[in-house]
C-alpha cells in the first residue's frame, strides 16, 4: 500500500502497524520498511508516533543505509507539529554534514519552504545543488527535485533566471513549462470568476499531478532478479531445474539487461533489479510451502525484495558502477548498444 493513498481508501494506522511487524520478521530491511511506516503514521495524524519510529532508527545499533534522510523525515515531521526549534537544528545539523544523497536536502528545503521561510529554502536548494552538481556533465535523476525546488523558491522570490533555473527548465518533462507551473500569480486564478481562467488553471494541475503521478506510479519497482555468479552456480547445482531459466552466468546478465529494456520501451517506469542469494530464497521457497525448484516462484522472490526495499534503480548512471558487478561503469558495460543484442 502507498503511503499517499487517500486515507478515505486505507486505514494508515493499520498499515503502519503491518509494515512494523514485517520490520520485525526482516531485520535487515527495517530502515526501509520503518520510514514506510512512519510515513503512514505521519498521514494518519499520528506525528508524535511517528517520531517515535524516527528515533528507533536513529538509536539502533545497525548502521542506516540513508541516516541523513532518517533526520530529515524527522525534522520535517516535528516542524508540523510544534516542535520548531528541535526542527530548526536538526536541518542546521543536515546542512554542517552536506550528505551526498540529494533526497535529504530536498526535504529540509521543502521543510522550509512550507513555513513561508524561502529565502533560507533557496540557500539550501542551493547549497545542494553546489554540492551535488559542480562539474556534473549530466544531472543524476535523483537530483532534479533540487533544481526544480529550486526554481520553485526562486520564482517565489521573484528573482531572475539564472543557468541552474535554465537547467530545471530543460530536465522539466511535463507539458507545462515550470515558469507557468510555479508561477505565483497561480493562486489568483483558483479565485477567478472567468471560466478561460480557470480552465488553464486546470489544465496546469492536471500536468503537476500527473508528474507526481509518474514518479509516484508504485510503491516499488518493478525488479528483475540478479544472481552474483557464485550464487547462480550454487542455485543451479542445488536446483538442476533451474537451468531451464539459466542456461549461463552470460545469459542471465544479458536477458536481465534486455528485459529491463524491453519493459522501459514498453512504457513501464520505476524499474529496478534485486540481487538474490540462495539461503534467502530458499528460505521465501519454505515461506510460501513449496519447493525453490519451481521456477515460477522466481518473480515472486523478485517482487517480495523489492518490497522490502532491496532494490536498486535502473538504468544507473552512465558513470555509476554497472548493476552487474563488474567494477566497470554502466555506460562501458550494460549500458551500450552491444548489450541490447
Amino acid at each position: 500500500m502507498r503511503p499517499d493513498t487517500p486515507a478515505e481508501n486505507v486505514d494508515h494506522a493499520a498499515e503502519a502497524a503491518r509494515l512494523e511487524r514485517t520490520a520485525g520478521l526482516y531485520p535487515e530491511d527495517a530502515e526501509a520498511l520503518l520510514l514506510r511506516a512512519a510515513a503512514h503514521l505521519e498521514l494518519s495524524g499520528d506525528r508524535p508516533a511517528a517520531t517515535t519510529l524516527y528515533d528507533r532508527l536513529l538509536s539502533s545499533a545497525t548502521d542506516l543505509d540513508h541516516p541523513h534522510l532518517v533526520r530529515a523525515l524527522k525534522a520535517s515531521n516535528l516542524w508540523e507539529y510544534g516542535h520548531e526549534a528541535e526542527a530548526r537544528a536538526i536541518i542546521e545539523g543536515i546542512r554542517v554534514a552536506a550528505p551526498r544523497d540529494p533526497a535529504p536536502w530536498v526535504i529540509i528545503a521543502e521543510a522550509l519552504e512550507s513555513h513561508d521561510e524561502l529565502e533560507a529554502a533557496h540557500e539550501t536548494f542551493t547549497e545542494a545543488a553546489r554540492l551535488l552538481l559542480t562539474d556534473v556533465e549530466e544531472p543524476p535523476y535523483a537530483t532534479h527535485p533540487v533544481l526544480f525546488g529550486r526554481h520553485r523558491v526562486r520564482r517565489m522570490l521573484g528573482a531572475p533566471h539564472d543557468d541552474w533555473d535554465t537547467l530545471a527548465d530543460s530536465l522539466n518533462t511535463a507539458p507545462v513549462p515550470l515558469d507557468e507551473l510555479h508561477d505565483p500569480n497561480r493562486v489568483w486564478s483558483l479565485g477567478s470568476s472567468n471560466p478561460a481562467e480557470l480552465a488553464a488553471e486546470i489544465s496546469r494541475l492536471r500536468a503537476e499531478l500527473g508528474t507526481y503521478r509518474e514518479a509516484l506510479s508504485r510503491p516499488f519497482p518493478v525488479a528483475i532478479l540478479h544472481w552474483p555468479a557464485e550464487e547462480l552456480a550454487e542455485l543451479v547445482a542445488d536446483y538442476p531445474a533451474l537451468a531451464e531459466e539459466y542456461p549461463s552466468y552470460e545469459a542471465h546478465l544479458a536477458t536481465t539487461e534486455s528485459s529491463l529494456r524491453e519493459l522501459s520501451a514498453s512504457g513501464t517506469a520505476n524499474l529496478g533489479i534485486v540481487t538474490g542469494t540462495v539461503p534467502s530464497y530458499e528460505a521465501f521457497a519454505a515461506s510460501e510451502g513449496t519447493t525453490p525448484a519451481d521456477p515460477t516462484l522466481l518473480p515472486q522472490y523478485a517482487t517480495t525484495l523489492a518490497a522490502r526495499g532491496r532494490a536498486i534503480p535502473w538504468p544507473p548512471e552512465r558513470r555509476a558502477q554497472c548493476w552487474c558487478g563488474s567494477g566497470r561503469t554502466y555506460g562501458e558495460c550494460h549500458g551500450t548498444d552491444a548489450h541490447t543484442a
